[in-house]
């Protein structure tokens, strides 16, 4: 499935279960190889450090493919963090990497996951509801889709998958240990009617 844009979407790297994506390279940033960068993470303090490897999602036909960046240093400007990496030396090398999503391996993260940052296979199966945790069925987590504009997750109801974008306003919610995926869907992004109460699914 391709993004509303139509470009093609990226291959996830093959890393582990416990890979963590961290951020999306946004555009460049001056002439010595800035990235303005579009943070995933509560704690770029602890993921973007001097040395951290990232490893890269950008299409096959980019010459980043199956490749990895070191960060040499993070800066803030007017409030924007700015990215500078080893192998990214100039502004041309920094045009060429924009929109690239920037992920992390399982040892990286082995010391603990951060609040508001699940790995996929957490959310895949849970049970997504409507409002609140005793809200109707929705349907189940059937996969996270990583876009560069922002994540879908795919939803499986009784007519088909519906896509949500998962942001805060649609997807307040993940309560990985209930099981349960809260979401306050705009009008139309469900068909509701299809939708049963938590007493009426236990009762099926």
């Amino acid at each position: 499935m391709s993004p509303a844009d139509g470009r093609p979407q990226a291959p996830r790297p093959e890393l582990g279960p416990g890979s963590l994506r961290v951020g999306r390279l946004t555009k460049p940033h001056g002439l010595k190889g800035g990235l303005k960068i579009e943070l995933y993470t509560d704690n770029p303090e602890l993921r973007f450090t001097p040395g951290a490897r990232f490893h890269l999602q950008v299409p096959e036909d980019s010459p980043w493919f199956e490749l990895t960046i070191r960060m040499r240093e993070l800066r803030w400007f007017n409030g924007v963090p700015v990215a500078f990496f080893e192998e990214v030396s100039d502004r041309t090398a920094a045009e060429s990497i924009v929109r690239a999503i920037l992920w992390i391996d399982e040892s990286a993260v082995a010391a603990g996951q951060e609040e508001n940052a699940w790995y996929d296979h957490e959310l895949v199966g849970l049970e997504v509801r409507k409002d609140s945790a005793t809200g109707p069925v929705l349907g189940s987590l059937a996969e996270v889709q990583h876009f560069p504009a922002q994540d879908l997750l795919a939803v499986r109801t009784a007519d088909g998958t519906v896509l949500v974008p998962f942001v805060e306003a649609i997807v307040p919610e993940v309560d990985i240990a209930a099981g349960v995926v809260i979401v306050t869907p705009p009008a139309g992004l469900f068909d509701e009617s299809e939708a049963v109460t938590a007493e009426e699914g236990d009762e099926s």
